[in-house]
């Protein structure tokens, strides 16, 4: 069964607050692959906000920031209270995060969106509208979801695996893309590194994430500041120009200035417009 809590939480950043049903459940409630033990860093979940009203309702899960080391609160929960006020749920996934090592971070968001699409029936989802979101390293992890996916397994053994883990849309928030020059070192180091502290060119090579677009990439909304001094806005600036050459449908925004890990910028005037230019967006594409 899945371990799940459910109670009633308001949403405090919209004017036009709605309230929203909040529930966790374990991403495998049977003990995730790969676990390192039994504590609650090695036991990943989703946290479901669904809006207030009728579903079903497009949903985003959120991959929150913190360099893959940690998880920033700012990126999470607010971020899900934003999206119901404007009639989406929001699903924020605590993905694991060192010492666990590239896949597992990917293999938990991927898991998220899964799990979303086969219990969509009763969380009141729309299966086919379901995006990912990610800030800084969890802007990478959303980005490698949304780039490294795989189609739906009719034959698993888990009903879970039978979903596809594609995302319908990406939202990237100031995100690391590459592992190149522009890269943020910090982010690489705890996805890549091993026991001897040393990363894998290949590896290295392969999730600089600018590569990894195809076609099949989801339509994506890009937003960065051009003088971010933790990751470089060429990050953003190399994932859109790959989406152009392979025709994927893209947003970006550049602002002037802000530092990095603004969250929703609520007290910035200039950076605090993205979520109003990513909800119309959102709507655009039918979310």
């Amino acid at each position: 069964l899945l371990a799940a809590s459910l109670f009633f939480c308001p949403s405090t950043h919209a004017k036009d607050s709605r309230m929203a049903k909040k529930m966790t459940v374990l991403l495998w409630p049977d003990g995730a692959p790969g676990a390192m033990g039994d504590a609650v860093a090695d036991k990943p979940d989703l946290t479901l906000y669904v809006p207030e009203g009728d579903g079903p309702f497009s949903c985003v899960v959120i991959c929150p920031g913190g360099g893959y080391g940690a998880k920033a609160a700012h990126e999470g929960e607010p971020i899900a209270l934003w999206l119901n006020s404007i009639g989406i749920a929001g699903a924020v996934v605590q993905y694991r995060v060192s010492p666990y090592r590239y896949p597992v971070p990917a293999d938990d968001a991927r898991r998220a969106i899964r799990l979303l699409r086969a219990k969509a029936g009763d969380w009141s989802i729309d299966p086919k509208h379901i995006g990912i979101l990610g800030f800084s390293a969890g802007g990478h992890c959303a980005t490698t979801a949304a780039t490294i996916f795989a189609a739906s397994n009719l034959n698993a053994d888990d009903p879970v695996d039978r979903e596809s883990s594609r995302p319908d849309a990406l939202i990237a928030c100031y995100p690391v893309i590459t592992f190149g020059e522009k890269r943020h070192d910090g982010s690489m180091r705890n996805l890549l590194k091993d026991k001897d502290g040393q990363v894998d060119p290949a590896m290295q090579d392969y999730l600089s994430l600018e590569k990894r677009v195809t076609p099949e990439t989801p339509p994506t909304f890009l937003w960065h500041t051009a003088d971010d001094a933790g990751v470089p806005v060429e990050n953003s600036l190399l994932f859109a120009t790959a989406l152009r050459a392979n025709k994927v449908p893209f947003a970006l925004h550049v602002f002037p200035h802000g530092p990095h890990g603004l969250g929703l910028a609520s007290n910035n005037p200039s950076v605090g417009q993205w979520p109003s230019l990513c909800g119309n967006w959102l709507k655009s594409i039918g979310f």
